[in-house]
């Protein structure tokens, strides 16, 4: 899977599969994004002590490992100059009981890049990665004070369900957000590609 896709702001955006050499690339981009997103709503602490190295191995174990037709996919989103800006992963549902066969794992745009359309255009690249591997349906979960979550609504997103988790010590609440049809999602135009 490899898209170029005209970008406003930027004349190309490519998604494409991750590779291992992009592992730093990535880790700079969820690092900073957590620190963006989050700031507030988790502790400092956590965002502080967050380092990209740590990410780089996470990564580069996922990566090496999402060969497989069941295993987790993980797509970058690279600006005009070959830069990765955006990462996003998906795979099937870790919740066994959901409805939903399939799920987004991250989806994350580097702060500098975020509103110029790409994390919809990275979202449509893994509804088609789920699509490929069979999955009709999909769900993500976010974290119900996370600034972006009304991001999945306009994606067409519905919100299907919610719950707590003790995370760093602090009971954290997530909604999940589902599309019962990811075909039908990507043909209304939300989320599109280009």
């Amino acid at each position: 899977m490899d898209f170029s896709l005209p970008c406003w702001r930027k004349n190309i955006a490519r998604i494409r599969p991750a590779k291992e050499e992009d592992v730093q690339a990535i880790a700079d981009v969820y690092v900073e994004t957590w620190r963006s997103t989050y700031a507030g709503i988790l502790p400092d602490k956590v965002l502080i002590e967050m380092s990209p190295e740590r990410q780089m191995v996470m990564w580069a174990r996922a990566i090496r490992h999402a060969d497989g037709p069941a295993e987790e996919k993980i797509l970058v989103l690279e600006d005009d100059a070959g830069t990765v800006i955006g990462v996003g992963s998906a795979g099937f549902n870790r919740d066994r009981s959901s409805t939903y066969g399939g799920e987004v794992y991250t989806l994350y745009v580097h702060p500098d890049h975020q509103d110029q359309g790409h994390g919809e255009r990275l979202l449509a690249g893994l509804f088609d990665l789920m699509i490929a591997q069979g999955y009709d349906a999909a769900v993500i979960w976010v974290l119900s004070l996370n600034p972006s979550r009304f991001f999945y609504e306009v994606m067409g997103g519905k919100r299907v369900g919610e719950r707590e988790e003790k995370l760093w010590g602090v009971v954290l609440s997530e909604n999940a957000y589902g599309w019962e049809d990811l075909e039908s999602a990507l043909e209304s135009g939300r989320p599109r590609l280009g």
